[in-house]
């Protein structure tokens, strides 16, 4: 009795763990044990990445997707599955998260505090998102008042986010499920800024969560035009003429692309964290005019400040917007 190859059934969807259906199965796969190897290896994220849906518009949604992979081991004398322990059935919470070189293969992330970043800085009057994995906190306090969190099970409330209210000057301390251990202490630092206008841009961060982080500083906007260009026949066949009113050259294609530059003001050593994922983020939002705009981070490179170098910490990132100037969108 020898190993010949494994078969894989993905099955991708919402709701409750194991409860899925053959509506969700997304993905079979099977591969061959080579005779030199003892195991049968399967990268099956970025597949499992493919069906994790990003779609933000201020709402703090949990973004999280229930992954179940049966897994038949097939016996290379029989050519059918093993009798006794073929068939086993795995289940995984999926974020659109990820680790580090230094985290070696498959890290675990964050069971409970989804931030790396133990400073956030909101402007005065303005409540603030902190984002956490329900299933690994168990209450959370801030000042006087204790909140617990429950986890039903269900992939759309697996990442939840604490609402801190406005001008609050507590600490935000997280629990773990046993109410005693603490996991997490934030510390909100409220800004006021009396000459610029904060805006708020919003990231998904290496937890898979949705974080804040507001600029604070001066904020400038320019856009780049770019164009075609061809020439056309303006003279009248029949006069032999042509007027000068008309040019020889003709513009088309005309759009332009803008780009925001921001400054975070001042911040923490330990928020150099957050503007890093920022930068690493392929979901990048800001809020503008009552409006949730999608961007890209047009800055390619960034120098990690501290204060032993730098004294004071402040960075400045330029983003394009996500979209052209002049609706072409077909």
């Amino acid at each position: 009795m020898a190993l010949l190859r494994a078969d894989l059934n993905i099955y991708i969807y919402t709701g409750t763990e194991g409860n899925f259906s053959d509506s969700d199965l997304k993905y079979t796969i099977s591969k061959e044990k080579l005779s030199s190897e003892d195991n049968i290896v399967f990268e099956i994220g970025e597949l499992v990445r493919d069906y994790i849906d990003i779609t933000f518009n201020n709402d703090y949604l949990s973004t999280t997707k229930w992954v179940s992979v049966t897994a038949t081991l097939i016996d290379s004398d029989t050519n059918a599955a093993y009798a006794s322990g073929g068939t086993t059935t795995t289940h995984f919470l999926a974020f659109e998260g990820y680790g580090f070189f230094e985290d070696a293969i498959n890290p675990q992330l964050s069971t409970d505090a989804l931030i790396t970043t133990s400073n956030i800085y909101v402007p005065d009057d303005t409540a603030c998102k902190i984002p956490i994995l329900a299933e690994g906190v168990g209450k959370y306090v801030i000042g006087s008042t204790t909140t617990q969190v429950t986890d039903s099970g269900n992939s759309d409330q697996k990442i939840q986010y604490i609402t801190v209210p406005a001008n609050t000057t507590d600490n935000v301390v997280i629990y773990a499920t046993n109410d005693s251990t603490v996991v997490k202490t934030m510390i909100v630092n409220n800004v006021c800024e009396p000459k610029y206008t904060p805006y708020k841009i919003t990231f998904v961060n290496k937890y898979g969560a949705y974080q804040d982080i507001y600029v604070f500083k001066k904020t400038t906007e320019k856009f780049t035009v770019s164009d075609e260009t061809y020439k056309v026949n303006t003279v009248n066949e029949s006069t032999i003429t042509y007027n000068t009113y008309e040019g020889q050259r003709q513009r088309h294609n005309t759009n332009a692309q803008t780009t925001l530059t921001v400054n975070t003001g001042y911040v923490n050593e330990d928020f150099t964290s957050a503007i890093e994922e920022l930068f690493l983020s392929d979901n990048v939002f800001i809020r503008i005019d009552s409006k949730t705009l999608p961007i890209i981070p047009k800055s390619k490179s960034m120098t990690l400040k501290t204060v032993l170098n730098d004294k004071l910490i402040d960075y400045t990132i330029d983003f394009d917007f996500a979209f052209n100037k002049i609706n072409n969108v077909r």
